[in-house]
């Protein structure tokens, strides 16, 4: 089975806050071919991004496949909220890179 990297098929990934205590990922897709065939993958789950980020599912706050907007949303909870000590990324835009290497089937 052949693939590619998710950094290769999204025209943006990113991540940021979503209040103080969450973050937020966007990743979105040039055209509706790209995407769907990305959403049928099942490559990103809820389920996979435990894995890459290491969190327990109870940690995803929402998982959303958006069509209209072609795009994946999901939002984690923060271990600790934003600007307190011993967090490491205060504005929350500094999580995607995670994301960039995953494969996808094509």
């Amino acid at each position: 089975m052949t693939t590619r990297p998710l950094v290769e098929l999204a025209k943006t990934i990113r991540s940021k806050n979503a209040g103080v205590d969450q973050i937020t990922f966007d990743i979105v897709f040039r055209d509706r071919e790209t995407y769907e065939l990305v959403k049928r993958s099942r490559a990103l789950s809820p389920e996979v991004v435990t894995r890459l980020y290491g969190v327990p599912r109870e940690r995803i706050t929402a998982f959303v496949e958006f069509d209209p907007a072609l795009a994946i949303k999901f939002t984690i909870r923060r271990e600790r909220p934003s600007g307190s000590p011993g967090e490491r990324d205060v504005f929350g835009a500094q999580q995607y890179a995670p994301l960039f290497d995953l494969p996808i089937p094509v």
